[in-house]
């Protein structure tokens, strides 16, 4: 891969883009191309040929295709999915590590500097702005996933409407049923919708009957990769 090609791909997947790398595999000629149809490298595809790439980029999809006489290879780079996490608790601890060993790139936010520590979430991404402002920065796409865990409305609440305003593809809340009819009651007073209130996963997590940090984070992790990769309970 030349240096410019590298470089291109690089700065695409730290902006969060999904692209595809095309290989003619005949000549080995390369190009990038982005979801937009934005091509960069040693040649410019047929437009006949382009709509094939796009469509392995919405759909993830890698692998080789054949166009005329040509044989290509379709190497999909989509941006690793990643988990935001609202609220540096105890919870929260045995969440990050966990979702990390599952793939997700893990961010914990909390402006409470004292508990958002190094120490506390060791190689872990911390940011200790207050949530709507966090989330306004980061930017939740539809790869990803937020869960608020700090029991506080005054840091979940605003959390939740930015989360509820984005394309984040998993929405959690710690909490009762109790307490999760008085916040949906909040929200709708904030002018949230019926249909963004439903996207809510709350109480957060799969009912297996956890009691501890661990095994609530095992709940909702489960949650989280049963709505990533749209698997369904059979009887």
């Amino acid at each position: 891969m030349k240096a410019r090609i590298f470089d291109a791909l690089r700065a695409a997947l730290a902006d969060r883009c999904a692209v595809a790398l095309v290989t003619d595999l005949g000549s080995g000629l390369q190009t990038l191309v982005d979801a937009d149809g934005r091509q960069r490298g040693d040649v410019a595809l047929e437009d006949e040929f382009l709509p094939q790439v796009l469509d392995a980029i919405r759909e993830s999809r890698s692998g080789t295709v054949e166009f005329y006489d040509g044989r290509f290879f379709i190497n999909v780079h989509p941006p690793a999915n990643r988990l935001l996490i609202v609220g540096a608790v105890h919870l929260a601890q045995a969440l990050a590590p966990a979702a990390r060993l599952a793939g997700l790139d893990v961010t914990v936010i909390d402006p409470r500097a004292a508990f958002a520590t190094p120490d506390r979430f060791p190689d872990t991404t911390l940011v200790t702005d207050w949530p709507d402002e966090a989330l306004a920065t980061l930017r939740p796409d539809a790869r990803t996933a937020i869960v608020a865990l700090t029991h506080d409305p005054k840091f979940d609440d605003p959390a939740l409407i930015a989360a509820l305003g984005s394309d984040a593809f998993y929405v959690g809340v710690l909490g009762g049923r109790k307490n999760q009819a008085a916040r949906l009651e909040r929200l709708r007073g904030q002018g949230v919708t019926e249909a963004q209130l439903a996207r809510i996963h709350g109480p957060v997590g799969l009912d297996i009957g956890a009691v501890t940090p661990a095994e609530i984070a095992v709940s909702i992790l489960a949650d989280i990769i049963l709505a990533l990769r749209g698997q369904k309970w059979k009887a």
